[in-house]
């Protein structure tokens, strides 16, 4: 079972933590992480494109000259995509990226995530991240004092004073054990978990 200090938020070590092995000291496989991060950028794109086709064009429908004995090409109405102005054929629609893996598998790199930070000592253990105020220096003298920079921050629970004061630092995101996953992880050079959280995401990845 792999042992970790738990530090205060002076940086100063105050006790020891038993980590599962089941969940922090597995397997890195890159492709399953791959995977896992893919889906969720997917899932993140707007897919918003639109054009107008010809019926939600604006204009008359009556037929702009008679179909023979002009000497020129057929013509329908003004709303013809073949008329500057006119609808679009081929263009894109509004639609959905999003898809699933199987749960098992996004478990799976969620655990590969947190074992790959605890592996690259880049994981650290807090007893406890409270702010008596809202101060975004209050919060950054807690981070150097932790040596910590570009860290996703999870808590057990919701602290508003916390993400208040680290909104406006670069780098720094802070998150609720709930919201917990792989891409926030990985794009994050350090992984900071009260002791509180480690156990709620034991507790949730237990197999």
């Amino acid at each position: 079972m792999a042992v970790v200090d738990v530090i205060n938020t002076k940086g100063e070590k105050v006790s020891q933590m038993d980590l599962k092995d089941e969940i922090f000291e597995i397997e890195v496989k890159p492709g399953v992480l791959h995977e896992v991060v893919t889906m969720q950028l997917a899932a993140r794109r707007s897919g918003s494109a639109a054009v107008k086709r010809r019926s939600d064009v604006k204009g008359s429908n009556r037929k702009l000259f008679r179909q023979k004995g002009t000497g020129r090409a057929r013509r329908g109405n003004i709303k013809s995509p073949l008329l500057r102005g006119g609808g679009v054929v081929f263009g894109p629609s509004p639609k959905s990226y999003a898809y699933k893996v199987p749960k098992k598998v996004r478990r799976l790199a969620l655990k590969m995530a947190l074992s790959n930070k605890l592996q690259e000592n880049e994981l650290k253990v807090v007893d406890r991240l409270e702010l008596e105020r809202i101060k975004t220096a209050d919060f950054v003298s807690i981070a150097q004092a932790m040596e910590v920079d570009q860290a996703l921050i999870i808590t057990a629970e919701r602290d508003e004073k916390l993400e208040l004061s680290s909104r406006n630092v670069p780098g720094m995101t802070v998150m609720t054990t709930a919201g917990l996953n792989v891409y926030d992880i990985l794009r994050h050079r350090n992984l900071v978990l009260t002791e509180e959280s480690v156990r709620g995401i034991e507790g949730r990845l237990a197999s």
